[in-house]
């Protein structure tokens, strides 16, 4: 018989306890590098079969535009399977745009809240990342001064005394079913849209600078053409009253000239305020208010016409169109939702562990005899919550399907974006040289009608037809030249403007972070 029975007792059950301690805690870590994530794993849609066809349209494009002659006359030549020049404005070869597009870049605010949205998303993604993935592990300094009853220390009327303590706790949450790497899955797409976003401002922003100041150069070439116009007229006019001083012609004439000069100089305030507000856009895009000065002036002469446009193949423009790009992400991070819920059926499992020392003494707080310490392992499973997990499970795939049939719309209208472009573009060259012709007959036949007016061969109502034919071609051929231009810039933004081609910046990379979670 044993001398010592108590303690040899004492010795074997601890040593069953710590042996069943560790089989606890190596079973956990075999679930742990066993357990895989649940619910969908993501992949890219396809895209619908015409998409890889080659083409955009129904029926196939010419190989270039219709050509003419004068301003923004030139044939256009479509480049397949040509990629998109990062700085595609500078294909219009104006330093002033250039310039003033590298201005908004840097001081448009819309464009920096898109890069500060990035910034929170990769940050907030940083903080869910360093909670998820390692144990969270934290100190613990105390003091504490106690009064204990004396049937607790035995002592009449008990006993008051200091209690010192300091830990280390750690705590663990292993992701046997793939919450938190779904959870984490999530939060990386969610920065993927930001940065998507951040690009489709960028995208936008480049392409309202380059289209509003086609506009501005158009408004000028219109008001110019009005102001020619209505100096004809206002000779016309003064023709007219001599001619009537004379006794040549009624006093109706006059008065129909005179209706006529003010109907054309009532339409110069509207062209002047429509001028006002695209320079007042214009500054606002460049970061910069309306009343401060510098802002260059474009005119449609100072813009070159590009002869050739690249186009991508469709099959790859839903890589390069970022609002498409930013609809994937959105999907992406539904799908992650979906394996988070389902996830949260199952079973959780938590390590925890903590070690320090307890005294009476502050000076023996980590004195012999003075530690402490304990380590857990915990499971906690839903048994019962009236379906609640199940219905979240069913809001998540509802969810994902939201965003699916919305990554469809994106993608339908970028394609749609496209071909209108390519399109309006075939219909620009030939509305241009038919618009040149037009205007060409009205010139010449206003010219003849003016001769012949002046000889009493025509009467004063065909003068007047002939100078409102050739205000009315005057105008719609300005409009018709900047349509080629503002078309031409559609189209780039339409083909998602290259920003593939443009070196990364540090607000725009996204975290090439990609590890897993276990």
């Amino acid at each position: 018989m044993s001398r010592f029975p108590i303690y040899k007792n004492n010795f074997l059950w601890s040593s069953r306890i710590g042996l069943a301690r560790r089989r606890v805690l190596a079973g956990v870590a075999c679930i742990a590098l066993a357990g895989c994530a649940v619910g969908p794993d993501f992949k890219a849609p396809e895209l619908p079969a015409a998409a890889r066809s080659g083409s955009y349209t129904a029926t196939p494009l010419a190989g270039q535009t219709a050509a003419s002659t004068g301003l923004a006359g030139a044939a256009q030549r479509f480049a397949s399977a040509q990629d998109i020049p990062a700085e595609w404005w500078k294909v219009f070869h104006s330093d002033p745009l250039d310039q003033l597009i590298r201005q908004a870049l840097q001081q448009n605010p819309t464009l920096a809240s898109a890069q500060a949205a990035l910034r929170e998303a990769q940050e907030n993604y940083n903080a869910e990342a360093g909670s998820l993935r390692y144990p969270n592990v934290g100190a613990q300094l105390g003091a504490t001064r106690e009064h204990a009853s004396e049937l607790t220390v035995g002592k009449p009327g008990g006993a008051v005394f200091n209690l010192y303590n300091a830990s280390v706790n750690v705590g663990y949450t292993v992701d046997v079913f793939g919450a938190a790497r779904r959870t984490l899955e999530g939060a990386r797409a969610a920065v993927e849209f930001q940065r998507y976003q951040l690009e489709a401002a960028y995208l936008a922003l480049t392409a309202n600078v380059v289209t509003t100041a086609i506009r501005e150069a158009s408004l000028r070439a219109q008001l110019q053409a009005t102001r020619q116009v209505l100096d004809a007229q206002r000779q016309q006019l003064n023709l007219t009253e001599r001619q009537f001083s004379l006794g040549a012609i009624p006093r109706t004439a006059v008065l129909t000239q005179r209706s006529q000069v003010a109907q054309t100089a009532a339409t110069l305030p509207g062209l002047q305020k429509a001028l006002a507000q695209a320079r007042h856009q214009l500054a606002v895009y460049a970061g910069r208010l309306p009343s401060e000065g510098g802002l260059p002036e474009f005119t449609l002469d100072s813009l070159s016409l590009p002869h050739e446009l690249p186009l991508t193949l469709p099959s790859t423009l839903a890589r390069q169109r970022p609002d498409v790009r930013a609809s994937e992400a959105l999907l992406h991070e539904a799908s992650a939702q979906v394996g988070v819920a389902t996830a949260n059926q199952y079973p959780q499992f938590s390590l925890s562990a903590s070690y320090g020392s307890s005294s009476l003494e502050a000076g023996n707080l980590f004195g012999g005899g003075t530690s402490i310490w304990s380590l857990a392992a915990n499971l906690t499973a839903p048994l019962f919550n009236g379906g609640a997990l199940s219905a979240k499970r069913r809001a998540a795939v509802a969810a994902y399907d939201q965003a699916a049939a919305q990554y469809r719309t994106t993608l339908l209208t970028a394609f749609q974006n496209v071909a209108d472009s390519l399109r309006a573009l075939e219909f620009d060259a030939d509305a241009l040289k038919a618009q040149t012709e037009v205007e060409l007959a009205a010139r010449q036949s206003l010219q003849l009608t003016t001769d012949q007016y002046r000889l009493g061969a025509v009467s004063y109502l065909a003068l007047l037809d002939a100078q409102r034919s050739y205000q009315q071609a005057l105008i719609a051929l300005v409009q018709a030249q900047a349509a080629r231009y503002s078309d031409t810039a559609a189209l780039f933004q339409a083909l998602g403007g290259g920003w593939w081609n443009r070196a990364a910046k540090p607000d725009t990379a996204l975290a090439a972070d990609s590890g897993t979670t276990h």
